[in-house]
């Protein structure tokens, strides 16, 4: 089979490898559609620490090719979405259902302590137990399964309910999708603030009640102008202005929550006192949980998010460096791997 093996900082070979083998409790997957992450970005350019050669890839979906002695549920033949991330099940975290916590997680061509090969592939190794079926949901759009799931975990640590207002600092893929999430949930009403243009007219289109840009004036300041200070600020950006952006707009009693992923190391100020005497919380979520994950698929089956939109290109294992450079300038939003044969 045909794979995308990173072998060093910056540096991407196409290579053919035996096709992997399941052990009892895993099956094989053919890889129908990959998408690529931002964390994908950083593990290449080295910011994210690995051990080469690796594959990357961990928002995928293809179909059963191989079962293990010991899996049932599944059948070769079956449309699946794949969970990256491989939780151990007997931590406090993962008793408590908090997978995404896990002490002993293994991520499947993702980030984390130990990580295994994954998705840029033609076909993938997978427990049985980290598939949901998809029906006949095109792969290219229950890839998004993994991302949505993050959305969903940001979501449920925001504890925005109905009529609760937000204000969604960054409308990338991820914030488009956040957006989506929020809609779903009945938050109203929804402040963007996004910089290109392009992306501030699609958040419109998928409903924000409010779209500001930020390069034309003080985002807090229009936020608070038309809809005041919000329950919720989230921050899908990962950079200290934004997620200070995220903050200043947030009422009393409300919550500023970090979904964008800062660089390791930095660090900003916050007065104490403020957090007191407003009663505020400021929150991080960290990936996905196995039910968010499962909440996720049902949404993309359901048509209750916009995939379609979100994906703007298809390329091959051969074009994934060049698509990074496009990421690095903001073009377009997901760029979705085709290893092979897509259906």
């Amino acid at each position: 089979m045909r794979v995308a093996s990173l072998t060093g900082v910056g540096e991407m070979e196409v290579e053919e490898r035996e096709q992997p083998e399941p052990e009892p409790n895993e099956v094989v997957v053919h890889v129908g559609a990959c998408s690529i992450c931002s964390t994908d970005l950083h593990m290449y350019h080295g910011s994210f620490a690995v051990d080469f050669p690796v594959v990357l890839g961990h928002e995928s979906a293809g179909t059963v090719t191989e079962l293990g002695d010991d899996v049932s549920e599944l059948e070769p033949g079956d449309r699946v979405a794949v969970n990256p991330a491989v939780p151990c099940g007997a931590c406090s975290y993962c008793k408590r259902g908090e997978t995404n916590l896990c002490d002993n997680a293994t991520a499947i061509g993702g980030a984390g302590d130990r990580i295994i090969d994954g998705s840029f592939a033609e076909y993938v190794r997978v427990p049985a137990s980290n598939v949901e079926k998809v029906g006949d949901l095109p792969f290219r759009h229950a890839a998004l399964a993994e991302p949505l799931g993050c959305c969903i975990h940001a979501a449920d640590r925001s504890g925005v309910g109905q009529g609760d207002s937000v204000a969604l600092i960054g409308a990338g893929p991820i914030g488009l999708m956040m957006l989506q999430t929020l809609r779903n949930r009945g938050a109203s009403p929804i402040a963007v603030s996004e910089l290109d243009p392009k992306r501030r007219e699609l958040a419109a289109e998928m409903g924000a009640d409010l779209v500001v840009d930020p390069g034309a004036g003080d985002p807090v300041e229009a936020i608070r102008e038309e809809i005041g200070e919000v329950d919720a600020g989230i921050e899908v950006v990962g950079l200290v202005p934004t997620i200070q952006q995220a903050y200043d707009v947030t009422a009393k009693g409300g919550n500023t929550l970090i979904v964008g992923v800062p660089e390791q190391g930095v660090t900003m100020e916050m007065n104490p006192f403020e957090l007191y005497y407003n009663d505020l919380d400021i929150r991080g979520t960290f990936a996905l949980t196995q039910d968010s994950f499962e909440r996720a698929v049902s949404l993309l089956q359901q048509g209750r998010i916009d995939a379609a939109s979100l994906i703007t290109e298809e390329i091959g294992l051969e074009d994934i460096p060049a698509a990074f450079e496009r990421m690095e300038n903001n073009e377009g939003l997901k760029k979705v791997v085709i290893p092979g044969d897509s259906e």
